[in-house]
């Protein structure tokens, strides 16, 4: 334990003794002469020239990039007789019989970035030897701090001794030890060592840290950037805990080594079993490096993964695959990625990713295994003032057996281009987009789409404080598409087509903001809004002939309620004669709570041709009547630790819910809980999937003979935080109220300090992802920074 405490109090700060009462500051740009300008025997003083002698022998260790004192803009170059050389100190003394120069109190001297100081130093011309005593203190050029009570150097420090030594490394890195030697400046070997990257307690110095490794013998390779512990332990606030009989880890100034990484040991009792991952990690190049994991496990036969990256001074490129036995047979993955700019406004990359099923990605716990089909693309893209560009062509794998390869499209190519311009035509702007592509499937539809929209928007006020927005737009497209009759279209009529569609709209929106002060209670805002659109009637005079790849969900909420077309795309149009309404209000309180609300609906004039089949019952507007649902949102902050915001579509009739959302934070860092809830009367992506079967694509046979098409989406969630000091605790919950069934549930605990990272993760899934019963995660990792990091899964 004393030898502990010696240790730790070795990593205190500099003594601060060494920032004051500097009294003599000395700079010469050579050495000429050596003894003539040696003053005479016996004398006292201060005797530049033998000193700046002793100061030229030495030859760095690594230090920091701003050593304390170091002159701006020092470099790294070894020291040199012809470098110029400034030395402080209280007094100097020369003893000619001897050959010994001493200097005396406060002593420091620098040479380029290389740094010495201590309370006495003295240097034998005879031997060659410069002896630091007391307080010792050498700043290296690459990032070292030395502290030693007692030093004796040779060679230009490439030889040496010192006696209780403590040393600053990179990156928070900290050596102690009774005593170290260094060989021919290529190894540091250090006797009762102990290595830390955690502060050392500044009221109690002699207080164990939270980490360290102790070592009997501990080798420091200055070439190999390698220290190298012999019977060692892994001790915790001082109590051990793990014996090492050797290991080592790479010099902390090091970012890149080639060499084992900490294994990681878990188990998957669902899909693995028991296994251990064992990392190899080579470092190719500066630019390059490649991970090589063989994982061994008890269920499947083991894995070989290897990740590859290289970094251009353009661009990145990653790559990611594995082998391996799965389920009896051998499977594997490949996922890729390039990305690289060209210049400030071109950029292009590219994304490789296959697998050999679901399952092999499922089992072992590959991101992204929960999908049925993995996607690659290329691409290029370009930036400029208001506009953006992208051509890209993709293709797609299926991976599972409800999903097959010919139902799975290959888009070669889609091109985007959107275009916002400054004010110009009658003070709007004017905007233009255009998606074009080219769909080909080998069971389903193909489809050739140009399409394109051009607007023109302007905004203003009036005298009375109304607000505008005057808008008029044409979209439209054209098609050439074989087999309508097959999914995702299923038209009964025809099954090939060549058509065109387009639509043009004004619209005129006012809102009218009426403010109050309320004195003490704040400001209040009431704000009427009348949105007015007319446009031709589209209904369904063309449906049956128009492939529809971007229009198949809609959800009518306040968020989409004054979109000139509710679905976004270009497949199907919001036509006709129709108005939006909404009443908006705002309460904002001196003390920075607020309370923000809409409420709204459409009408819409011809209903027949207008409602259906393009907008569904479910969609928000029912057959036979001009007025949609009512939507609403409500967004609440009483406090600055509470936040609440709910949305909602009931029906105008009977005020059943349709559709509903809440989502409620309540706390402050230190505690916070979070409470979610979604509500859907009915699941259109159930409708979708259903079709794929359905001998014909009638919507009225969908509704009839599912039932399970209005099964309603009931869903509640809750979570909660917290974050104090170096502690971040979390936990969370999601539910199916419609089915009473948990969906997932997971905790995590995570502790972070300088030297330290632990993280706890507990994580359930509750369900089936391709015929699997759920599945447990629980992960534990360790990272002692600077070392490494111990995982379990």
């Amino acid at each position: 334990m004393r030898d502990r405490k010696k240790k730790a109090r070795g990593l205190c700060p500099l003594d601060p003794r060494w920032r004051q009462g500097l009294q003599t500051s000395i700079n010469c740009n050579s050495i000429v002469g050596g003894l003539e300008a040696l003053p005479p025997a016996g004398s006292r003083g201060r005797a530049p020239g033998l000193l700046l002698l002793l100061l030229c022998t030495v030859a760095a260790l690594p230090a920091l990039a701003d050593p304390p004192h170091a002159p701006a803009g020092a470099n790294t170059a070894p020291l040199s007789g012809n470098e110029p050389v400034t030395f402080l100190a209280d007094s100097v003394n020369y003893d000619r019989f001897n050959g010994i120069v001493s200097a005396v109190g406060h002593v420091q001297a620098w040479q380029n970035d290389h740094y010495l100081a201590a309370d006495r130093v003295t240097f034998d011309r005879n031997t060659g030897v410069a002896a630091a005593h007391g307080h010792v203190l050498i700043v290296e050029p690459t990032g070292e701090i030395i502290f030693g009570d007692y030093a004796e150097l040779s060679a230009g420090m490439k030889n040496g001794v010192i006696t209780g030594m403590r040393a600053l490394l990179a990156a928070g890195g900290k050596l102690a030890a009774n005593g170290a030697r260094r060989t021919e400046g290529k190894l540091n070997e250090m006797s009762r060592a102990v290595y830390s990257s955690c502060n050392v307690c500044a009221l109690d110095p002699t207080a164990p840290t939270e980490w360290d490794i102790r070592a009997d013998h501990m080798t420091q390779d200055l070439q190999a950037k390698r220290i190298e512990y012999s019977d060692a332990w892994l001790d915790f606030y001082g109590i051990p805990v793990l014996y090492l009989p050797y290991m080592s880890n790479t010099d902390p100034s090091v970012k890149r080594q080639s060499g084992f990484l900490t294994p990681s040991l878990g188990t998957s009792s669902e899909h693995l079993g028991p296994f251990l991952a064992i990392p190899y990690y080579i470092v190719l190049d500066d630019q390059s490096d490649l991970l090589l994991t063989p994982e061994f496990n008890t269920e499947q036969g083991g894995e070989l993964e290897a990740t590859y990256r290289r970094k251009f001074n353009d661009g990145i490129v990653n790559v990611d695959g594995a082998i391996g036995h799965d389920e009896g047979s051998l499977g594997g993955y490949i996922l890729s990625s390039a990305n690289f700019t060209w210049d400030d406004t071109w950029r292009y990359g590219a994304s490789l990713n296959l697998g050999s099923s679901v399952d092999y990605l499922r089992d072992y716990m590959v991101p992204g295994y929960g999908g049925n089909f993995l996607g690659s693309s290329a691409y290029i893209e370009g930036f400029g003032v208001g506009s953006y560009t992208k051509l890209a062509v993709s293709g797609y794998q299926a991976l599972a057996g409800d999903v097959t390869q010919d139902q799975l499209p290959y888009v070669l190519p889609r091109y985007n281009y959107d275009f916002f311009s400054e004010p110009v035509v009658l003070g709007g702007r004017i905007s233009f987009d255009t998606s074009d592509f080219d769909v080909l499937r080998g069971e389903g539809t193909d489809d050739q789409r140009l399409a394109a929209r051009l607007q023109w928007e302007r905004s203003f006020g009036g005298a009375l404080g109304e607000q505008w927005l005057l808008t008029a737009q044409v979209a439209g497209a054209a098609y050439n598409a074989q087999g309508l009759n097959n999914q995702p279209n299923f038209n009964a009529v025809d099954a090939n087509s060549d058509t065109i569609h387009a639509q043009p709209q004004i619209a005129a929106k006012i809102s009218w903001p009426f403010v109050r002060d309320a004195g003490s209670l704040g400001s209040q805002i009431i704000e009427p809004i009348v949105q007015l659109i007319a446009a031709p009637q589209s209904g369904n005079s063309q449906h049956d002939e128009i492939p529809n790849e971007d229009s198949l969900d809609y959800e009518f909420t306040d968020s989409t309620l004054f979109n000139l077309n509710r679905f976004g795309g270009y497949d199907r149009f919001d036509g006709g004669m129709r108005a939006n309404f909404a009443l908006h209000g705002n309460w904002t309180f001196r003390g920075g709570q607020s309370l923000d609300a809409i409420v709204g609906a459409s009408a819409i004039e011809h209903i027949d041709t207008n409602l259906y089949p393009l907008f569904q019952p479910w969609n928000g507007f029912e057959r036979g009547s001009h007025l949609s649902d009512v939507v609403g949102r409500v967004t609440f902050a009483p406090y600055k630790w509470v936040d609440f915001t709910t949305r909602a579509r009931v029906d105008h009739d009977n005020g059943d819910l349709k559709y509903g959302e809440a989502v409620m934070g309540v706390g402050r860092p230190i505690l916070r809980f979070n409470f979610g809830y979604l509500y859907g009367a009915t699941d259109p992506y159930n409708l979708y999937a259903s079709s794929l079967n359905l001998p014909q694509p009638e919507i009225n046979y969908v509704l009839k003979n599912y039932d399970g098409f209005f099964i309603p989406r009931d869903e509640v969630s809750a979570g909660v935080s917290s974050h104090f000091g170096r502690y971040t605790v979390s936990a969370g919950a999601r539910r199916d109220l419609q089915t009473g069934q948990m969906v997932s549930a997971q905790g995590e605990l995570k502790y972070e300090d300088e030297c330290t990272i632990f993280d706890f993760l507990l994580a359930r899934r509750y369900t089936s992802i391709n015929g699997d019963n759920g599945n447990t995660t629980i992960l534990f990792q360790l990272t002692l920074k600077t070392v490494g990091q111990f995982n379990f899964k």
